[in-house]
């Protein structure tokens, strides 16, 4: 399935527009003394002519059948550039933006391609369990590479310490992995999927 630009998509989203979409898929986890397990995922990234994309992603455990068994975990954030914010963004709380986005044209945008010829981001995540992840990396191409820069946890959340994160697009399908630190271990392996678009 292509991935079109959407006509309404802001300039500084350009980077991610791959991104965009429902994508399906299974993968497989595992950490620690955890032993491995297939899992099936949906994962959907939307945007409404702000300057960043929504995240959402749901995971369930699955037989070897595939079936789906039991819901295993939901998260949810959003995606966009990591520059610095103008009076005309939104913000801070609810104070509105300007009516055009801060960032017009693609000239705008490319003041932001960093010395890898990517594009730096941020990505807020958000976990039950009283866990909120910060990544910083950067966008280059069909590939993003991620790791945590801060992870907040409610007193009585897991341990869970910090997280890098893969994303890229190969032969149409979106192929991610996530290493954990975790559980009182070090950063290590813990899950991967390979997904298709399904919208």
């Amino acid at each position: 399935m292509p991935i079109e630009l959407p006509a309404d998509l802001t300039p500084e989203l350009v980077p991610l527009y791959w991104l965009l979409g429902r994508w399906e898929g299974v993968g497989v986890l595992g950490y620690g003394d955890v032993e491995q397990q297939q899992f099936a995922q949906e994962v959907n990234f939307t945007h409404d002519g702000m300057p960043y994309l929504k995240y959402d992603a749901q995971s369930w455990l699955i037989d070897d059948d595939g079936n789906k068994v039991r819901p295993l975990s939901w998260e949810s954030g959003v995606w966009q550039l990591d520059r610095e914010l103008y009076e005309a963004d939104g913000g801070p709380g609810m104070i509105p933006s300007e009516i055009v986005p801060a960032l017009t044209s693609a000239e705008d945008v490319e003041k932001y391609r960093n010395k890898d010829d990517g594009f730096n981001i941020i990505a807020n995540v958000l976990h039950p369990g009283g866990i909120s992840e910060l990544y910083v990396g950067q966008v280059k191409g069909p590939r993003i590479d991620l790791s945590t820069d801060a992870v907040m946890r409610a007193p009585g959340s897991k341990d869970y310490r910090a997280a890098t994160r893969m994303y890229g697009l190969v032969d149409g399908d979106l192929l991610w992995a996530w290493d954990i630190a975790a559980m009182g271990r070090e950063l290590e392996s813990h899950a991967s999927a390979r997904l298709k678009k399904s919208a």
